[in-house]
């Protein structure tokens, strides 16, 4: 066989399709996110972020950047091993007694990512549970569906945020068997919520393990940031809690909060914990003031949620077609993966605007999108930018508009 070849036509295929992926290269500038710097061809431009995880700014918070200044200078640079050995600093485990109490648990545990901590929790749990069933929602995160995979668990895949389909197939399962329901309470792509309560009470009627993915809420629902499970009341009965530092926490790592016991099980048979390098204490101790700061500070959460309704509004009057949701993710339907990756790329080079084309595998083909993320440090002026100058390339590319009337 010859490999080289193999690589080169596929990637080939991939380019032919429309759905290559190129990397955009920025450096963003801290205290005026979401301005950045990007590196093209001969020298740099500067750019204006719209398709940011960093969903509040605290990547460049006050707070969080004192944090991790303070405490580089006092532990270095890295943790010096896995948690098991030499790596777990004390900034870890004040991290853990945080996350254990935003989300009312006894314990948490952290990972190197949410990608992570989903992957080796979902796969431990359903590994080592015996003859352990996995029911896992339609459109959960790659890294929960590999975790299952990883756990040759029996899973059932129940319909996209479908209680009544969910409660059917757990109907069918013997009644001694273990159960493990898991699904999302934000999904990423089309930022539509699940029915939580409503899950969760098939889960206690079949005596089931619930399991959320919080990645794309914690910090931005909830009276102290603890995601959409907390802002309705029901942390207290789900098992399993996981999250993200990465995400609207500004840094990086994951995490699981649960009973003590369940995350000393994780802790004592996750490979993926086992084997990996603790994150820095800095990194711990960055993510620590964030969630202190958001657990006390509506502030970011008001401005955030008021500038997601300003270009969500200022969309409905132009016609621009985007999902609706009662979430804080505004996804622009394109429906091409070329005019997707034309508009993305016509954005950036007439606008400094940089909004990245999501396409398959992502999402489905057929629904490829610009995904946009507001965020409270986008001024009114950076919105007027970019609403009109999506105007002006829908108008371009001859794309359909809604009827604004409607």
């Amino acid at each position: 066989m010859n490999y080289e070849a193999f690589f080169g036509e596929e990637l080939a295929a991939v380019r032919e399709e429309g759905r290559y992926r190129v990397f955009a290269e920025i450096e963003r500038k801290a205290g005026s996110f979401p301005y950045a710097k990007r590196y093209i061809e001969g020298g740099t431009m500067d750019v204006t972020v719209w398709c940011s995880n960093d969903y509040l700014g605290m990547g460049q918070h006050p707070k969080v950047l004192d944090a991790m200044h303070r405490v580089i200078d006092e532990c270095g640079a890295g943790a010096g091993g896995t948690r098991n050995i030499s790596g777990t600093n004390h900034h870890h485990v004040l991290l853990e007694a945080e996350l254990a109490d935003l989300h009312h648990k006894e314990d948490a545990l952290l990972f190197t990512s949410g990608y992570v901590s989903n992957w080796a929790a979902l796969g431990t749990l359903a590994s080592k549970i015996p003859n352990c069933v996995v029911l896992s929602d339609a459109l959960n995160h790659a890294s929960m569906i590999e975790g299952i995979r990883h756990s040759r668990a029996t899973c059932k895949v129940f319909e996209h945020n479908s209680p009544e389909d969910l409660d059917r197939k757990l109907a069918a399962l013997d009644p001694d068997l273990p159960k493990l329901v898991a699904f999302e309470s934000v999904y990423s792509m089309d930022g539509d919520i699940a029915p939580i309560a409503e899950i969760l009470d098939v889960c206690e009627k079949h005596n089931a393990m619930s399991y959320i993915d919080e990645v794309h809420a914690v910090g931005l629902y909830g009276p102290r940031g603890g995601g959409v499970a907390e802002r309705e009341g029901l942390m207290d009965r789900i098992t399993v809690i996981e999250g993200t530092l990465g995400k609207a926490f500004g840094v990086m790592g994951g995490y699981i909060a649960a009973s003590r016991d369940l995350c000393d099980f994780v802790r004592t048979f996750a490979s993926g914990f086992i084997f990996s390098t603790a994150i820095p204490p800095a990194v711990a101790a960055g993510a620590c003031a964030s969630i202190k700061h958001l657990k006390a500070s509506n502030a970011e959460r008001e401005q955030h949620q008021a500038r997601v309704a300003k270009v969500r509004g200022a969309l409905d009057r132009m016609g621009i077609p985007h999902i609706p949701n009662p979430s804080h993710i505004i996804p622009v339907m394109v429906g091409d993966p070329h005019k997707c990756k034309f508009i993305s790329d016509w954005l950036m080079d007439n606008h400094g605007i940089y909004v990245q084309p999501i396409n398959y595998p992502t999402v489905p083909r057929g629904t490829e999108r610009l995904r946009i993320t507001p965020s409270p440090v986008h001024s009114d002026g950076d919105i007027d930018k970019l609403l009109n100058a999506l105007s002006e390339i829908w108008s371009q590319c001859a794309l359909a508009r809604r009827d604004m009337a409607a």
